[in-house]
């Protein structure tokens, strides 16, 4: 096991990054930035041992600081969307930074993507460890309450990426945390991923509306296009005349795991048939994000001068469900004085013949 830490830049008022390497004795590298919890490399094996980087992102800290779709990072104090940028609490509505307007989206403007985290990295169990802490103010973004926020990583000789969320508030709130890797087991320069194959752990999945809403309804996936309880090529029913599939131009959906937020079992098994590269997903939370990069339009230029296209990356954002504040049925987000928020994910790396 090795960590590294070096400079990766500096912030326009002048406050040092810095990015830290985990290494694990496989030889896979997880390169981390205090800036955003930004996971901007995942250097990993296909099935002849050659390693390349299977996370879309930038070669340094000016990609990051320039407007982008939160490529690697911690998104938060709520990951996904708010509708009408608005929520009630124990009977006081709190109105958020609509920044996509009219709704909220990875907690706003400035959001937990954009805050440069106090970091601790060592050895912890003989694991390289990075430990990344963060302290949103009462009000921040609209949010009431302020929140004692930490995030973990560490990598392990299993090849596993582990993520770990606490939180703690001094008033009640809402808080949903998640990573926004996009993941392309080829590599950056490989293309698309439509013919990365996906099996989710999902029976149902929860519809949106026009502005990907959740309308508050669970469906049955059986039947449509968001069935992936098997292994799917990720293109095969990707611009389906599916009214869903139109709502997302693809797929940005929100899906309803069976795994009952068990760590023993996986949530999402992805494989790229040309590497044989595999990432399997199990969490705690309820939901995942299934986004297919169906935004991405060329402009974006990131490592090694790789044009980033529509679709040329997928992500599996482990969340709870986007819009909770406003649905009750859905799993409550409410975190209050005295309880602790806990997530847990992790990523395995692999290989198949």
């Amino acid at each position: 096991m090795k960590l590294e830490r070096n400079r990766f830049g500096n912030l326009p008022d002048g406050r040092q990054v810095d990015l830290y390497t985990l290494t694990n004795d496989n030889g896979i590298e997880v390169a981390i930035t205090n800036y955003g919890g930004i996971v901007t490399s995942i250097i990993a094996p296909d099935r002849h041992g050659e390693f390349t980087d299977v996370v879309v992102g930038f070669d340094d800290l000016v990609g990051y600081l320039a407007d982008h779709p939160y490529f690697g990072a911690i998104v938060g104090r709520y990951a996904n969307r708010i509708a009408g940028g608005s929520f009630e609490l124990d009977g006081t509505t709190y109105r958020l930074e609509r920044n996509i307007h009219p709704h909220h989206l990875h907690g706003g403007e400035v959001g937990f993507d954009k805050a440069l985290w106090r970091a601790e990295a060592g050895q912890r169990d003989g694991l390289a460890h990075l430990r990344l802490e963060h302290t949103s103010a009462d009000g921040d973004e609209g949010y009431p309450g302020r929140v004692e926020v930490r995030a973990a990583y560490s990598l392990n000789n299993d090849n596993e990426l582990r993520l770990d969320f606490r939180a703690t508030s001094d008033r009640p709130t809402h808080i949903n945390l998640t990573n926004h890797s996009y993941f392309n087991l080829g590599g950056p320069s490989n293309g698309n991923v439509l013919d990365h194959e996906l099996s989710l752990e999902a029976h149902s999945f929860t519809p949106v509306n026009a502005h990907l809403i959740p309308t508050g309804e669970v469906r049955e996936v059986v039947g449509s296009p968001m069935d992936f309880r098997k292994p799917t090529a990720v293109g095969a029913m990707i611009d389906a005349d599916d009214e869903q599939i139109r709502m997302g131009v693809g797929y940005d959906h929100n899906f309803v795991l069976d795994t009952g937020g068990e760590l023993d079992r996986i949530a999402a098994r992805v494989v790229d048939p040309g590497s044989g590269r595999v990432l399997e997903v199990r969490t705690t939370e309820p939901g995942i994000q299934l986004y297919t990069g169906n935004h991405l339009d060329g402009s974006l230029i990131g490592k090694d001068g790789v044009r980033y296209d529509r679709r040329c990356a997928l992500c599996l954002e482990t969340q709870h469900f986007p819009n909770s504040p406003n649905i009750l049925d859905f799993p409550s987000t409410v975190l209050r004085p005295g309880e602790t928020y806990r997530s847990t994910t992790i990523y395995r790396f692999g290989v198949k013949p």
